[in-house]
C-alpha cells in the first residue's frame, strides 16, 4: 500500500482474501493425478483411475484433450510409453499453469500494475538428444513404481544422466533438478517405509523435469538488452543442501525514457552443507558485483546488458558498475508503484513461482499462535517469516515492530502471503531500515563479522582436505 500523496495507490488488500472461481476445481484434478503417482503408473488401480480420468477431463477443452485422453487411457491399461507420460506431464503443467494465471490476474489487479507482453521465443538451442532420452527414461520409471515403490537401485539410475549433463551448459538446469530430485528420494527410500509422502512437490518435481526432458524447453529467451539505471529493491535467498541462489529483486530505469519495469537478477553456486548463515555470501560475491551494491545501497548503470521477457537480466559484472546511493525504500515509495511486471514463461506457470515486489506501510502487525499478520486496510495477510534467511540481519522480530515493508507477495498452502525483504522499524527511538541482504556485500556489523568468520573458517578447513585428498 502506497500513500497516494505519495504518488501510489491503495492496495486492494480484499482481493487477496477473497475466493479465485474455478481454483480449487483445478488443484482437486491435479491433486487426483498426484495420488495417482504415489501407488505408481504401471499397474491398474482404483486411485490411478480416479486420477487419470480427473486429469483427462481437466485438459477436455484444450488443445491437450486428445494427446490427455490417450495417455490417460494407456496408462490406466499399464501399457503407457514415455511420450505418454511427457503428455501427462504436459497436462498436470497446463492445469498449474492456469491455476498461476488466475492468482496472477488477481495480484495485477490488487496491487494495480500493469503487466508487459512476452517476447518472441529464442531459437532452439541444439541440445544433446540422447542425454535428454535418458533423462526421460529414468523419470519414466520412477512414474511406474510410484512414489511408494521407490528403492536405491530405481533412484540410482540418475546419478550417471546428471554427471553426463552437468559440463553442458545447456543441459544444466535439467541436470540440477534431476540431482536434487534423485537425492530427496534417496533419503526416502525404501517407498514403502514412508509415513510420510511430500505428494504435491515431487509431483512438481517429476512433471517439471520431465517437461525440461523436451528439446528447447530448457532454452533461455534472451530478447533485448538493458541500458539505464538498476534500483535494487532486496534480495530473495534460497538455500538447498548442495546449492544456493540470491534473487535480487529491482526496478530497472531505461536510459531512453521508457516505462520502468521490475526485474531479477540471480546467481546460483553449488555448495558444501558445512557452508550455513552468512558463510553463504562468500560462495556468491564472487559471481555477481550486484551484491554489493545491495549491500551498500547504491544503484547500479548497466550498458547493453541481455535480459529475457520475463525480466531476468542475464548478468555480465563487465556491463555493470556502481552508481549513486539508492534507498531501497525510496525506491519502493516512489518507483515501484508505477513499473510494469515482466511475463512470465510458459514453462514457468506455477503458484509456487509468483514473487511479485509490494510496499506495505501503515498496517498493524499481530502476532498469535498462528504466526505473524499484518492487517492491511482492514484485512489480515500472512506474514512468511520462514523465507527470512539467517544469512543478514533482519529478524521475525523486526519485521513484527516494523511500519513498513518492502517484500514479496506470494502465494502458499492456498493464500497469499507476504515474504519481508526489508523493513522500517524503530530503533532507539530512531528510523532505521533492516535489510535481509544487508550482509550481502560484507559487513562491519559485529555478529555478521562473527558469521563470516566462522564460515571462512569452514571454507579453509574444507579447501585444506580437498588438497589432501587430491596429493593421495
Amino acid at each position: 500500500m502506497v500513500p497516494a500523496d505519495q504518488g501510489g495507490g491503495v492496495m486492494r488488500a480484499d482481493l487477496l482474501t477473497g475466493t479465485v472461481d474455478g481454483l480449487d476445481e483445478a488443484l482437486a484434478a491435479v491433486d487426483a493425478f498426484d495420488r495417482a503417482l504415489v501407488v505408481g503408473l504401471l499397474r491398474p488401480h482404483a486411485v490411478l483411475t480416479t486420477g487419470l480420468t480427473e486429469l483427462a477431463d481437466a485438459v477436455a477443452g484444450t488443445p491437450l484433450a486428445a494427446r490427455g485422453a490417450e495417455a490417460a487411457e494407456k496408462a490406466a491399461a499399464g501399457a503407457a510409453s514415455e511420450d505418454h507420460f511427457v503428455a501427462l506431464a504436459a497436462a498436470r503443467t497446463a492445469l498449474v499453469g492456469s491455476v498461476h494465471d488466475a492468482l496472477t490476474a488477481r495480484v495485477e489487479e490488487a496491487t494495480g500494475r500493469a503487466r508487459a507482453e512476452g517476447g518472441d521465443p529464442a531459437p532452439t538451442v541444439r541440445q544433446a538428444g540422447n542425454l535428454l532420452t535418458a533423462a526421460r527414461s529414468w523419470l519414466s520409471d520412477l512414474a511406474r513404481c510410484g512414489w511408494q515403490g521407490i528403492d536405491h537401485d530405481v533412484v540410482s539410475g540418475a546419478a550417471p544422466v546428471v554427471t553426463a549433463m552437468l559440463p553442458d551448459p545447456a543441459l544444466r538446469r535439467l541436470a540440477t533438478v534431476l540431482d536434487g530430485f534423485a537425492a530427496e528420494l534417496a533419503a526416502s527410500c525404501p517407498g514403502t517405509a514412508l509415513d510420510r509422502v511430500p505428494v504435491r512437490r515431487w509431483a512438481d518435481l517429476w512433471s517439471r523435469a520431465m517437461m525440461l526432458t523436451v528439446p528447447g524447453a530448457a532454452d533461455v529467451p534472451v530478447t533485448g538488452t538493458a541500458t539505464g539505471r538498476l534500483l535494487p529493491l532486496g534480495v530473495d535467498l534460497q538455500e538447498h543442501a548442495t546449492a544456493v541462489q540470491a534473487q535480487v529483486h529491482a526496478v530497472f530505469e531505461p536510459a531512453d525514457g521508457a516505462v520502468a519495469r521490475l526485474v531479477r537478477a540471480n546467481v546460483s553456486v553449488p555448495k558444501p552443507d558445512t557452508v550455513l548463515g552468512a558463510g553463504l555470501w562468500q560462495l556468491l560475491r564472487p559471481h555477481m558485483s550486484l551484491l554489493a551494491a545491495v549491500s551498500e545501497g547504491r544503484s547500479m548503470d548497466l550498458t547493453d546488458m541481455p535480459v529475457t521477457a520475463e525480466g531476468d537480466l542475464i548478468w555480465n559484472d563487465t556491463q555493470a558498475r556502481t552508481g549513486e546511493p539508492a534507498d531501497a525504500f525510496a525506491t519502493a515509495r516512489v518507483a515501484m508503484a508505477t513499473a510494469a511486471a515482466s511475463a512470465t514463461a510458459p514453462l514457468d506457470r506455477h503458484p509456487a513461482r509468483i514473487a511479485t515486489p509490494v510496499f506495505l506501510e501503515g498496517y498493524s502487525a499481530q502476532q498469535d499462535d498462528d504466526g505473524l499478520t499484518f492487517t492491511v486496510a482492514g484485512h489480515r495477510l500472512a506474514v512468511d517469516t520462514d523465507r527470512i534467511p539467517t544469512a543478514g540481519p533482519l529478524t521475525p522480530a523486526a519485521v513484527a515492530a516494523s511500519v513498513a515493508c518492502v517484500g514479496l507477495l506470494r502465494w502458499d498452502a492456498g493464500v497469499f502471503v507476504v515474504q519481508p525483504l526489508a523493513v522500517e522499524t524503530v530503533v532507539r527511538k530512531k528510523p532505521a531500515a533492516v535489510h535481509a541482504g544487508a550482509w550481502a556485500g560484507g559487513t562491519s556489523d559485529k555478529a555478521g563479522a562473527k558469521a563470516e568468520k566462522a564460515a571462512t573458517d569452514a571454507g579453509a578447513v574444507l579447501r585444506e582436505r580437498a588438497g589432501r585428498l587430491l596429493r593421495k
